[in-house]
């Protein structure tokens, strides 16, 4: 049966597919124009990343003692926890930034324990942890715990501190713009690539902010150096 040769230019323009990909600066920009005429659209996404700096660091510090005599294996943990806060206070931290945690009890001849009868009966084990905005304090003090192993503290599980960013509502306004101009600018390419005007925007979606390690070898709460990163994904009209 003959094709109505009124239908033909209907046709080329209502099956036209075009997709693009468009990348301005930090802009990962893809589009889809729409299949359907008078309602061309194009979705670009704009990216906005941002290194920052730990504000906060936690540093849990676990120490252990362990023998026969409970009340002997408590003098110890005595001490210990004296070494640990005489160490912390010439390393400048005042009172408020230390916190005692709670101090935990092994029988090893207890039924928990399966009646272990080789090695110590009692294992005692305390944490001070201490928290505060002074990050390179922190990285100071990390450096210098040999000294408490000097002093006979059995430090145990010791992982390093953890550093926190925790200023993402100060930096998020702006980086919103930043993604929002970075998805613009691609969509602009876009639309200028394929011979069309660009449009009001249809439909925006902001991704969710990713606190991130600064370098990829690092895991991100083991290094103050952070990187800050949101994707926004936007639909403009196509004239």
């Amino acid at each position: 049966m003959p094709t109505d040769p009124r239908l033909i230019p209907a046709l080329a323009v209502g099956g036209a597919i075009a997709l693009g990909t468009a990348v301005a600066g930090g802009l990962i920009g893809q589009g889809l124009v729409n299949a359907r005429v008078g309602d061309r659209t194009v979705t670009v996404r704009g990216l906005a990343e941002r290194d920052v700096r730990a504000d906060l660091a936690v540093l849990p510090l676990k120490f252990t003692a362990s023998g026969d005599v409970l009340g002997d294996v408590q003098a110890r943990i005595d001490a210990d926890l004296s070494t640990v806060r005489a160490f912390l206070a010439r390393q400048g931290y005042p009172a408020d930034a230390v916190t005692l945690g709670q101090l935990s009890v092994a029988d090893t001849q207890s039924r928990e324990w399966g009646s272990q009868q080789n090695g110590p009966r009692y294992i005692l084990s305390q944490t001070v942890v201490v928290r505060t905005g002074d990050v390179a304090r922190v990285q100071s003090t990390s450096r210098a715990l040999s000294e408490l192993v000097r002093q006979g503290v059995v430090l145990q599980d010791y992982v390093g501190p953890t550093y926190v960013f925790t200023g993402l509502n100060k930096v998020r306004p702006e980086m919103i713009g930043q993604a929002t101009a970075a998805a613009k600018t691609g969509a602009q390419r876009f639309a200028q690539d394929s011979g069309a005007a660009l449009g009001p925007i249809r439909q925006a979606t902001q991704g969710s902010f990713e606190i991130l390690a600064r370098d990829e070898v690092d895991a991100e709460g083991s290094t103050p150096d952070k990187k800050v990163r949101v994707v926004t994904t936007i639909t403009y009209g196509l004239r």
